[in-house]
């Protein structure tokens, strides 16, 4: 992993100025992740699976508009903090504020991981008219994609809540252009 460092004042306020509408934050977070991260969910989801952990993160417009740079900010606050995770909702409802975050987050030498309902390969689809969703997976280590399935919930399945769900190692899978599993013991 990168060493953590400062960004500057261009970094900043370039990649800074957009917002995401958030349900909130965990900090200190020990579930979301290997290490000590620190969570930030996404308010607003299209997926709405049956039995989702998170089911009042579907509806957006109800959540806390936040700039990207004070969302930033906050994570880096603590430098103990080894990783940050994006889950929700789904950030990938909302990439462009995201892909900034992921940006910044990975310049000041953080591990990022994403939940998303999408698989990788509905992914690849919305790339192809939606470069941010492209900008973001660009900045993302760890991916866990696919939907929630109830029947398929697992409590032995590491960080995932149902074994349909893939834990994706991001640059690799860009990379080949498929789906490429995470092979790190980290996250398996």
């Amino acid at each position: 992993m990168a060493a953590k460092r400062e960004l500057g004042f261009v970094e900043l306020t370039t990649l800074g100025k957009g917002t995401i509408e958030l349900a909130g934050f965990v900090d200190d977070s020990i579930v979301d992740g290997p290490g000590l991260r620190v969570t930030v969910f996404a308010q607003g989801c299209p997926h709405a699976c049956p039995g989702c952990h998170n089911p009042e993160t579907w509806t957006s417009g109800v959540g806390r508009e936040m700039t990207v740079t004070d969302i930033y900010e906050r994570i880096h606050r603590n430098p103990l903090f080894t990783g940050v995770t994006f889950s929700g909702g789904d950030p990938l409802f909302q990439p462009s504020g995201f892909a900034d975050l992921a940006t910044l987050c990975k310049a000041g030498g953080y591990e990022v991981a994403c939940y998303t309902g999408w698989t990788f390969e509905e992914l690849q689809e919305r790339m192809k008219n939606e470069p941010d969703v492209r900008r973001l997976l660009e900045h993302v280590d760890v991916l866990i994609d696919g939907r929630f399935v109830r029947e398929l919930r697992s409590l032995s399945a590491a960080w995932r809540g149902s074994t349909n769900q893939r834990i994706l190692n991001v640059p690799e899978s860009l990379l080949a252009g498929e789906a490429v599993l995470e092979s790190s013991a980290r996250w398996t």
